[in-house]
């Protein structure tokens, strides 16, 4: 799965991303998405096709957190992107 090549990723801050749909998608969604940190290292990991698994390994590596945790942050941003159809899986 990747982000769409619709979406814009910037880092509006040390803190947040913020993700943009244009072109096309714009019609299909035409808010904005807020990112903490983490979400916004998905983001970035998203940018190339990668599978969950990749994700979920890649935070792991950078963080001291428990796996179900890290799983479940994951879950719940992929999750989020799916709702607005940002995903090409």
């Amino acid at each position: 799965m990747k982000l769409k090549d619709d979406y814009i990723v910037y880092q509006a801050s040390s803190e947040e991303s913020i993700a943009v749909a244009t072109g096309d998608e714009a019609d299909n969604f035409n808010g904005l998405l807020r990112a903490n940190k983490t979400a916004g290292e998905i983001l970035e990991l998203l940018r190339n096709d990668i599978t969950e698994e990749e994700i979920v390994q890649a935070l792991l590596d950078r963080y001291d957190a428990a796996e179900e945790e890290i799983r479940e942050g994951v879950k719940e941003c992929l999750d989020s992107l799916r709702k607005v159809s940002a995903l090409e899986e």
